[in-house]
């Protein structure tokens, strides 16, 4: 046994694994989208298996009330108040050194996804809205890469395997995404922190099969939980592989070829409203700093800035993205971000 893979003896017991499948996850590469509840219990288990490159994109900055279920923070994080992409960088390189992590704090979009995304093996979705799973949905289509599709929220948790050309992709079952407001968040439902780590698991395992080449043994059903009720299901979705999908079938990949305007959205669990810049220009925070000081309290590390204004803070980031909290009026929120940082 190589010297470096004394770590994983255990795993390596485990005769479908073995010594050649940890060398495949070695060599693996695998993209977490969203560090929250099931994010950061995905990339710990992939980072103590071994995951070679583990890509963890992020949009948002760490909470006090993220602590209930998010694992790989701690009260030491959120002093530091750094996005939680930067902070999950930070504690996974902690566990495992031999690794090539990266933490990007950013909000992926029909803009960045293709770098952001390049070169993945897997993607693992950790996200929280279906706008962004749509958008990895026509990415994973249109380069033949499998994700993984996961949620949650109160009790009840839900996993399924996207396999490009062999199973029912999410516009099979989801034509689009839902209307705004019409489903449950975390904020209105609350969320129980074990869901999270139960389909979280789930998901690591299904990646390490996938990166170690047993696809046969991949689910190919909706996995639905609820652990308040002590019930768990697995639905066969084969006939929901729609002839008409018009992402898996027709090819064509709307989410993902729209690159123009302004995105906002209204991040789950939050009383805030996100704007997302498409001309991909960069900020230079300190300098922002310098001209909003004269206006309202101004404080800024190098990963994001906070600025009080009309009692909502803004939070900017250097890729533009700006996240005003205190409300949900979308044209407050981007009459603001003219005034004060632009459009």
């Amino acid at each position: 046994m190589r010297e470096d893979f004394n770590r994983y003896s255990r795993q390596i017991l485990f005769q479908p694994i073995g010594e050649e499948g940890q060398e495949r996850l070695s060599r693996g590469y695998a993209l977490i989208v969203g560090c929250g509840a099931i994010g950061t219990t995905s990339a710990s288990i992939l980072a103590r298996a071994g995951v070679g490159h583990l890509r963890i994109i992020d949009r948002d900055f760490l909470e006090e009330s993220n602590l209930q279920r998010q694992d790989l923070f701690d009260e030491g994080d959120l002093k530091e108040g750094i996005p939680k992409a930067v902070a999950a960088e930070k504690k996974l390189q902690r566990i495992n050194s031999h690794l090539h992590i990266e933490g990007i704090a950013a909000d992926i979009n029909p803009t960045n996804i293709e770098e952001l995304a390049h070169g993945a093996h897997l993607i693992l979705d950790c996200t929280d809205n279906f706008e962004t799973r749509f958008l990895i949905n026509d990415y994973s289509l249109k380069h033949r890469v499998p994700w993984i599709y996961a949620a949650c929220l109160g009790s009840q948790g839900i996993l399924m395997d996207i396999l490009p050309g062999e199973t029912p992709c999410l516009r099979c079952l989801l034509e689009t995404t839902p209307p705004t407001a019409s489903l449950p968040t975390c904020e209105t439902a609350g969320i129980l922190g074990p869901i999270a780590k139960v389909v979280g698991a789930l998901q690591a395992a299904e990646a390490v099969k996938a990166l170690t080449g047993h696809r046969d043994t991949l689910i190919r059903d909706l996995i639905s939980i609820d652990l308040w009720q002590g019930t768990f299901q697995r639905l066969n979705v084969s006939g929901a592989r729609s002839h008409q999908c018009p992402a898996c079938r027709l090819g064509r990949y709307d989410f993902l070829n729209a690159k123009t305007g302004v995105i906002i959205t209204s991040p789950c669990g939050t009383n805030s409203i996100q704007i997302v810049p498409t001309k991909g220009e960069k900020i230079g925070l300190e300098d922002l700093a310098k001209r909003l000081e004269k206006v309202g309290a101004v404080s800024y590390n190098p990963f994001l800035l906070r600025f009080r204004v009309k009692s909502l803070e803004m939070v900017v980031f250097p890729d533009g993205r700006t996240i005003v909290q205190g409300t949900q009026d979308q044209a407050l929120a981007k009459d603001l971000y003219s005034k004060y940082i632009g459009m």
